[in-house]
């Protein structure tokens, strides 16, 4: 159903930068790391009208062989098909975003088992989660310098981040089962409807330790662990380079569709 054994599991290892492990609860935080610095957050396809789609062949012509990067369904299913093929033990689940407000249930997230321990693993999520979590009702892990907690109520599991306000709940999910066709159903909405968040502007987001970037439309901001945060517009015709700069490398084709939407 979900295509793991399609997976050029070496390709993928090259592309992070990772050895072949076993698993165990330090390989999967390396990995996620490692996955999350490499590949970025990005929605260019979408805004193009060219996303070759969700399934595992498309997903590695993409983000493995090429230097682009994706979104959640495609980076949840490429690390997931790699987590499985190494010996971990996934399960994929789908999140509500923003659940405190009209968020909608359309995030995919991973259900990690290794060491007698579960995981949350979001390596989708912008430029959100350098690591792993625990799932363990209360946990503050940080996150490359900003603090998240995972907490539990009744079934139902919550991600929040440490803000200036107070715990800002990123996302909320729980155990109830996910189809391939259900990414798929998601993926369709996400990629055309006019009320996506990713249908009408650019949005690349790249997590380091300390310091996140993010290009939204045509505003780049850079901000960082210690507060300070600046930002400034990129002309249309300097985006392809903006882009560059945060790992999404584009075809002269791509550079010039680009340009003309």
């Amino acid at each position: 159903m979900w295509q793991t054994e399609d997976l050029d599991l070496d390709a993928y290892l090259d592309r992070i930068g990772h050895a072949r492990v076993s698993p165990s609860a330090d390989s999967l935080r390396s990995l996620h790391r490692a996955h999350v610095l490499a590949i970025p957050f990005e929605n260019i396809d979408v805004i193009l009208g060219t996303h070759p789609g969700i399934g595992l062949d498309a997903i590695q012509a993409k983000l493995v062989r090429r230097q682009r990067g994706g979104y959640c369904y495609e980076h949840a299913l490429l690390f997931s098909a790699a987590l499985e093929r190494l010996g971990f033990e996934v399960t994929r689940r789908v999140a509500r975003v923003q659940p405190h407000k009209a968020g909608p249930r359309t995030h995919a997230l991973l259900k990690v088992g290794v060491d007698g321990q579960d995981f949350l693993a979001d390596v989708g999520f912008g430029a959100g989660q350098l690591y792993p979590t625990p799932m363990k009702d209360g946990v503050v892990i940080d996150q490359g310098g900003w603090d998240h907690r995972l907490t539990l109520d009744d079934d139902v599991w919550t991600l929040s981040k440490q803000t200036v306000d107070g715990w800002a709940p990123q996302h909320a999910s729980n155990d109830e089962p996910v189809r391939a066709i259900d990414y798929e159903v998601y993926h369709h909405y996400v990629s055309t409807h006019p009320n996506s968040p990713f249908t009408g502007r650019p949005v690349v987001m790249r997590v380091a330790d300390g310091v996140v970037r993010r290009l939204v439309g045509d505003k780049l901001t850079v901000e960082y662990a210690d507060g300070r945060t600046t930002e400034r517009v990129v002309p249309a015709q300097d985006l392809p380079e903006a882009l560059a700069s945060l790992d999404v490398v584009l075809s002269d084709e791509e550079v010039d569709r680009l340009r003309l939407v």
